[in-house]
């Protein structure tokens, strides 16, 4: 196992294996054939009707933000804005949008933000994106029904709008999300989930559900010279041995690795050479649902997280393919607190707090949770022994993973196994445990607590970096305590990708969501790709 110091030197050096994948000259032309590793469908061609990174994978090709990640430097910025200026105070924001053309031949405007936003906002709608909304001046007055709109939005004339915030944070790690896509406002809108009309380097040809999504390149968008691929094929593969025989055979360019690949592939010549690896800013976690009696207790939240053995987990099945958790944020993190100890295991501390807190014998709930070999059923199979050995009987709720989030965001389950972003914005990822956010929006496990919520407030509203990470770093380390989760493990994400194959970068953010735009292919390519 790693310790804290490897830990950190692992998670600074995880860009290391990308020059592997960004040497020579672009080529243009060729067809890549990407995978969408978690699931064997999607859920819409929307990607603000559905939280899934399986779709966000697909909607990266053909929608575009109001800001973008930039995986290389670690930071936000600018897209579908060619300007901005900022305010005295710090809160206002003026954007002087690009000239940017829909696939459908519509041109961006003003308008078409401030009709998006408005619309992932809409409570009656309850889009997962309005979790990116947030922090615009006027969206808790429209959710709450006492507004038609959000005043924070201001059309200056066609190619500038105004946005106000209700506080100092950088704007750029909400509006850079997948999640929160500029559409046309003259699209209909009940045409986005099967007939998507984005700004993104590729379009819609064919989707073929439960298979493949089929793009081409769309010779109109903005970006000079990209995309360089005329064609984009990302096949639906949530079977990690069909990926592999898959990927052996040469009929998919890349592979996201699980544990048993990871090492198989790691040991393997022919393919050890091909592979990007990055520290991800995932928390796996297992969510407490406070409708249940027990978890309103701090003390059996905290039991559970003694009463499991979470390194040995992470060895043993997870191959050392991720780094056990120590709290919610990352220790990439800055504000993570170094000197923050994760929980021990220690059984017998767990027996004395579910005593203490009345539940010595008799505690049983179920943990809803996917087939995923990291962060679903194995994971909840192993903890059933452990758990019980203080007393505590777990079971499992088995459902597909686009049903996971449906169940959660509606409130029907005890507890459930998921992974969730937990960076690299510390402000914006605490934000999902403030009280006011909605569970629909992330606070998934309704974590209420007034110094927590104290803590956030502040943070939200400090200008200097060191002093705001320090308000986060308590945060952080209150909600450790607090425990409305037990803290798993951070993902460590593993890419194989065929030799041919340039471009790839290694998004801590997500390793499945690229830049389809950069990547292109060599000559070495087999003929069905060129």
């Amino acid at each position: 196992m790693l310790n804290r110091l490897g830990l950190i030197a692992a998670l600074a050096l995880g860009t290391a294996t990308a020059a592997l994948a960004q040497d020579a000259t672009p080529k243009d032309g060729g067809k890549l054939v990407f995978t969408a590793p978690y699931g064997n469908s999607i859920t819409s061609l929307d990607i603000t009707a559905t939280p899934h990174t399986q779709d966000e994978i697909v909607a990266k090709a053909i929608n575009r933000s109001l800001y973008k990640w930039n995986p290389e430097s670690g930071k936000p910025e600018l897209d579908l804005a060619e300007t901005v200026e900022k305010s005295a105070d710090g809160k206002t924001y003026t954007y002087k949008l690009r000239e940017a053309t829909f696939h459908n031949g519509d041109k961006l405007d003003a308008d078409d933000v401030i009709w998006s936003y408005n619309r992932l906002a809409d409570p009656k709608k309850a889009l997962p994106g309005a979790e990116q909304m947030l922090q615009i001046a006027g969206v808790a007055e429209f959710q709450a029904g006492k507004a038609d709109h959000i005043s924070g939005l201001k059309k200056i004339d066609d190619r500038t709008i105004e946005i106000t915030f209700i506080n100092l944070a950088d704007p750029g790690w909400n509006l850079m999300s997948n999640y929160a896509p500029i559409y046309s406002k003259d699209y209909p809108e009940d045409q986005l989930a099967s007939k998507p009309n984005g700004l993104g380097p590729f379009k819609l040809a064919n989707y073929v559900a439960g298979s493949k999504v089929e793009l081409e390149k769309f010779d109109g968008y903005y970006e000079k010279g990209k995309p360089h691929l005329d064609k984009l094929d990302i096949m639906l593969m949530g079977e990690a041995s069909a990926r592999d025989v898959a990927f052996r055979n040469a009929e998919i360019d890349t592979n996201v690795l699980g544990p048993v690949q990871y090492e198989a592939y790691s040991q393997d010549p022919a393919l050890k050479d091909h592979i990007l690896e990055v520290a991800e800013v995932y928390t796996r976690n297992i969510g407490f649902n406070p409708k249940v009696e027990a978890f309103k207790d701090k003390r059996v939240r905290q039991a559970i997280n003694y009463a499991i053995n979470k390194d040995l987990i992470v060895e043993k099945l997870l191959k050392n393919k991720a780094y056990p958790a120590v709290s919610w944020l990352p220790i990439s993190s800055p504000a993570f607190d170094k000197d923050a100890k994760p929980y021990a295991y220690d059984p017998e501390k767990a027996k004395e707090l579910l005593k203490e807190a009345g539940f010595e014998t008799g505690l049983k709930f179920s943990v809803t949770a996917t087939s995923n070999e990291s962060w679903g059923l194995p994971i909840v199979e192993a903890i059933i022994p452990m758990l019980a050995k203080v007393g505590v009987t777990v079971t499992t709720d088995p459902v597909e993973s686009s049903v996971l989030s449906d169940k959660i965001l509606s409130d029907n389950f005890d507890a459930f196994i998921w992974s969730n972003s937990s960076g690299p914005d510390p402000l914006k990822y605490l934000n999902c445990f403030y009280s006011k956010t909605s569970q629909t929006a992330c606070n998934y496990v309704k974590f209420n607590n007034a110094d927590f919520d104290k803590l956030i407030e502040q943070a939200g509203n400090e200008t200097d970096p060191a002093k705001q990470n320090d308000l986060l770093r308590q945060a952080n380390n209150l909600l450790q305590d607090e425990a409305p989760i037990w803290f798993f493990n951070y993902n460590k994400a593993v890419m194989a990708y065929q030799p041919w194959v340039h471009g790839l970068k290694p998004n801590g953010a997500e390793l499945a969501i690229q830049d389809y735009e950069d990547i292109w292919i060599d000559d070495s390519a087999p003929a069905s790709r060129k």
